[in-house]
């Protein structure tokens, strides 16, 4: 989903590029199909994305999504979409496409894609009644396979490179994300003293202060599978179904507190009643009286890297230092 507010430039990705079916995509189709036309679709930041349309033998149609990238940046974002969508798909299919590949063209060795099964879907935000549920019936089911925090593949939160190294602790696996995202907003905006100052109290303060508990005192956190960018823009309604239904993923294995983070702005249609309906199926972890607290710290880092994406435009930045002063001057 797209906001003129914030971003009015073109995209960097041609138009071109989702003219025609490459060889390469018409590959890693099922066989038996018939082509019968490719279709923008959808809007994108960042990529070109389009419909393609196929009948099979019975002349039934089938339709796929395809998403289109360019540069070294698009191929790392179409390998890390593939397996975060193939990761959240195996742990609970019925809120997931079901991805089919990502590959490169033939046609241009630059361009990049991603390629899964489409779904028709309305303009609506999930319902309460079961979005909440489901994502936390996902959180459930994804579980670390090796019990390492990270993913095993770079995923990329926009245009932005997120740190994926495995972590054996929670507080590792946050802090390195969180010091990759003040470099990049500080590349994207400038330096700023204030900035410098409010860094230094989150990670050598704040986020000891708040996660070191969660591992604690007998404590422990699972690393579990989150789809990591999980705002109402990248969620909605399958027509055909009418349940909720997420994309635009890049998966880490973490605290699964933490992909409630785009729920806590107040600009967000998906907000703070779809984390409390959440908590009903999957409480707080302990000490359960930092949760908001850490709620805010998370929603930092989600901001971070909405001021990272959007170089000359201040909004998020100032978001991020007035919610970075409220966690400094309580812990510091």
């Amino acid at each position: 989903m797209t906001d003129a507010s914030i971003w009015d430039q073109e995209i960097a990705v041609p138009e071109n590029v989702i003219s025609f079916v490459d060889d390469h995509v018409l590959a890693k189709l099922p066989i038996g199909l018939t082509v019968v036309g490719i279709y923008p679709h959808g809007a994108s930041y960042w990529t070109r994305t389009a419909e393609i349309k196929t009948t099979n033998a019975r002349n039934d149609a089938v339709s796929f999504f395809l998403k289109v990238s360019q540069g070294d940046i698009g191929k790392g974002m179409m390998h890390g979409e593939y397996h975060s969508m193939t990761a959240l798909h195996s742990a609970l299919s019925e809120l997931v496409p079901k991805p089919i590949a990502w590959g490169t063209y033939n046609d241009d060795p630059d361009t990049h894609f991603f390629l899964c099964h489409f779904h028709t879907m309305t303009d609506d935000i999930p319902d309460i009644a079961d979005f909440p549920g489901m994502v936390a019936q996902l959180h459930k089911n994804g579980v670390s396979p090796n019990g390492k925090f990270g993913f095993p593949v770079t995923t990329y939160q926009g245009r932005l490179a997120q740190a994926t190294k495995e972590c054996d602790t929670w507080e590792e696996s946050f802090s390195s994300g969180m010091e990759q995202f003040f470099k990049a907003e500080e590349e994207a905006q400038g330096p700023d003293e204030e900035m410098t100052e409010l860094r230094r109290g989150i990670m050598e303060t704040v986020i000891p202060r708040l996660l070191r508990p969660l591992e604690t005192g007998g404590r422990k956190v699972i690393p579990r599978l989150i789809h990591g960018d999980l705002w109402d823009g990248n969620t909605s309604v399958d027509a055909a179904t009418g349940l909720p239904i997420i994309f635009d993923a890049c998966s880490s294995y973490a605290h699964h507190e933490y992909e409630l983070a785009p729920w806590r702005p107040r600009r967000h249609k998906i907000g703070k009643p779809y984390v409390t309906e959440y908590l009903k199926h999957f409480p707080m972890s302990e000490p359960a009286a930092d949760f908001d607290d850490r709620n805010s710290l998370y929603c930092v880092r989600f901001n971070l890297c909405s001021s990272a994406l959007y170089p000359g435009n201040l909004r998020f930045r100032n978001i991020v230092k007035e919610e970075m002063r409220e966690l400094v001057d309580k812990f510091c």
